[in-house]
This record gives structure tokens, C-alpha cells and sequence, in this order.
């Protein structure tokens, strides 16, 4: 898939994703977040996917969205400044969603399809133009 991340630089997302799920989830629990709370909400992020019953390019918005470092980067901030403690464990809860997906190689939608990502194509799906799996 052209523009896909393969190879070397593929690996070293993966890795990141793994480091920033251990490292969020660490914090989490650090600063006293329930686990239930962890374990409710570490998949809420893929409730995203219903963006695609508005179709491809909607859903690609939609799951992107949930699936960017800005959102949880943005409200841990302000979570962090008005001294909000739930906000703090949901923006670690999604943080660790997010690294959880890149490490299990997991990336961003693009409009062609859910199982196009800028990690290269999920498999067990059909490919446009023929049968099979990729």
C-alpha cells in the first residue's frame, strides 16, 4: 500500500505504541486510577468505527479523530492545569488505547477502506479489485 510505514521505521512505531502503553498505563495506575475504570474504557476509542455506517471517508474522520495523540494530549493538558483527576485518568486511559493499537499494528484509517492504514493493510480482509486475503 503506497505510503504505508514498512520495514525498520514500521518496527520503531510498534515500539513506540508499546512504550506509550506501559508508560500511560503506569501513570494511570501511579496516580491512583481504579482498574475498572482502566479496563470499561481502554476500548471505548474503537467505538469510533460506527463513524463508517456514514461510510469510508466519514469513518476514516471519525476513527482518526479518536485515534490522534492531539485528543488525549490535549485534554490531559487540561486535565493537568484545573487539577481535574478524572480527566487525567481518561486521557492516560486513551493514551494507552492508542499506543495498545500502534503496538499491535493498529494505524490510522485512510478513506479507501477500514483495513487501510498508514502501518500497511490489516489482513483477513478482501483487497479491492480481487478475492483473497492480504
Amino acid at each position: 500500500m503506497q505510503g504505508a510505514v514498512i520495514g525498520a521505521p514500521r518496527m520503531i512505531v510498534r515500539s513506540e505504541g508499546a512504550a506509550l502503553f506501559v508508560a500511560a498505563s503506569v501513570l494511570y495506575f501511579m496516580l491512583g486510577g481504579p482498574w475498572w475504570l482502566f479496563a470499561v474504557l481502554l476500548f471505548a476509542p474503537d467505538l469510533s468505527f460506527l463513524g463508517y455506517a456514514a461510510g469510508s471517508r466519514t469513518g476514516a474522520v471519525v476513527y482518526n479523530l479518536a485515534h490522534t495523540f492531539v485528543v488525549p494530549l490535549a485534554l490531559g493538558l487540561i486535565a493537568v492545569v484545573l487539577k481535574i483527576e478524572l480527566l487525567q485518568h481518561l486521557a492516560l486511559i486513551h493514551l494507552a488505547h492508542i499506543g495498545l493499537d500502534r503496538a499491535l499494528g493498529y494505524g490510522l484509517k485512510y478513506a479507501s477502506g477500514f483495513k487501510d492504514t498508514h502501518l500497511g493493510r490489516l489482513k483477513g480482509g478482501k483487497q479491492k479489485g480481487r478475492q483473497g486475503t492480504s
